[in-house]
């Protein structure tokens, strides 16, 4: 009796609100083009704070994207995650599918680590101006970290396993990695991912404790990993959603498999101790090549964390020559989000969306506003770079100290 076929897990759909698109179609066209849309922020209530710039989505409009009955009981970031799975269940031909007598058959697990900033802190301000009666019913949980997962569920009716990862900005790809590990114990869908919305007053508050935040004034040297002149991060709002399901089965339904998990390792070295996070990053990445049954030499694009802080940036770069041995010096790395921030936990998975496009066209997409690199690494920078691409490597970290690495595979190579 022969063997069952292993189940693998592969993303068939994709679902993006970024500042530099509210569309996947429309995030790929900046980011293959290294437009930054870094810009000073808008958002009312932050003018006299110290945070000058971030990636703002301008673009959306929640009330033509969610029902009327959601939106009054959300926050921002869960408008955007609601958004972001409608499109990615379309892109999987799976956006009007009738969930019938298996409605188990479909989970989901996203990651936040901002949460409703924007809904507690208008609820608090009702508390405080005009007394408790004024206070919402929904301020218990449009602020949670969790909202999202059980609205996205509560919508679609999805009754399968849902979940929410926290591990602070590596959560992102954790929860693609729960998502994986959930299709290949017997689960057919999943939706995961994440999306953050940070940018309200009490929230920018809130970041304003990290070290790692920049406070340049310039938007087009306000984020710059990798140089010289690395002065942190710039905050993002935004995010994607990703439908992962079972490969063989998606084939069979016709659905389009864009690219396969194939594998992944978190590991944690504690808060801002980005010295440590060299060893530990390390060891994510060997763990997910080894899980990959990948060697190093075939990863031929790196995603990197790129913190933009020089003690980050070096060990990260010496993480990867660790990991990767001599072909670390050589394998071309990229990190688009210099052009629309750092999204928290919301940022690796649009490097997963952005790894993804970039398997299936074979282009490097390049790191905006960098250009005098000072470690050793093949950076793409100035324009995006054509390459033969079969296997890309993402990377994250956290600010707590969570490191977690992620490889896909394009999904012509799992077919073959």
């Amino acid at each position: 009796m022969s063997e069952p076929h292993p189940r693998r897990a592969a993303v068939t759909g994709i679902g993006v609100v970024a500042p530099n698109g509210a569309t996947t179609e429309n995030f790929w066209k900046s980011t293959k083009e290294g437009i930054s849309v870094l810009a000073p922020v808008t958002r009312e209530g932050c003018e006299h704070l110290p945070l000058r710039v971030a990636g703002e989505v301008r673009d959306f409009e929640a009330s033509s994207a969610v029902e009327e009955r959601y939106l009054v009981q959300t926050d921002r970031f869960t408008h955007f995650a609601m958004a972001a799975a409608d499109l990615a269940l379309d892109d999987a031909r799976l956006g009007q599918a009738d969930t019938g007598d298996s409605p188990f058959s479909v989970g989901v697990v996203t990651a936040a680590g901002s949460g409703g900033g924007e809904f507690g802190q208008r609820e608090l301000q009702r508390l405080w101006g005009k007394g408790s009666r004024f206070v919402g019913p929904y301020q218990s949980i449009a602020w949670f970290y969790a909202a999202s997962t059980g609205q996205i569920s509560i919508r679609r009716g999805f009754k399968g396993p849902c979940s929410v990862v926290a591990a602070d900005e590596a959560g992102g790809l954790d929860a693609i990695a729960h998502a994986a590990r959930a299709v290949r114990r017997g689960t057919d869908v999943i939706v995961a991912g994440a999306t953050e919305a940070p940018l309200a007053p009490y929230s920018v508050v809130c970041q304003l404790g990290y070290e790692e935040l920049s406070t340049v004034e310039d938007p087009e040297r306000a984020y710059r990993p990798f140089t010289e002149g690395a002065c942190g991060f710039v905050p993002a709002e935004g995010g994607a959603m990703l439908v992962v399901e079972e490969e063989t089965s998606a084939r069979e339904r016709g659905a389009r498999v864009r690219a396969t998990l194939a594998g992944h390792a978190a590991t944690f070295t504690g808060a801002s101790r980005w010295e440590q996070s060299r060893e530990g990053l390390a060891e994510a990445i060997r763990a997910a090549l080894d899980e990959a049954g990948c060697a190093p030499e075939e990863i031929d694009v790196v995603f990197a964390d790129a913190l933009g802080v020089p003690e980050a940036d070096r060990a990260e770069a010496l993480a990867i020559v660790d990991a990767l041995g001599s072909h670390g010096r050589r394998v071309p790395v990229t990190a688009p989000k210099t052009g629309i921030g750092r999204g928290y936990c919301a940022a690796p998975v649009l490097d997963t969306a952005a790894a993804v496009l970039a398997l299936e066209n074979h282009l490097i997409p390049p790191t905006p506003n960098v250009f005098d690199i000072c470690h050793d690494l093949d950076l793409v920078s100035a324009r995006a770079r054509a390459a033969e691409l079969r296997t890309a490597l993402v990377l994250s970290r956290g600010l707590m100290g969570s490191n977690s690495a992620l490889v896909l595979r394009h999904g012509a190579v799992d077919a073959s």
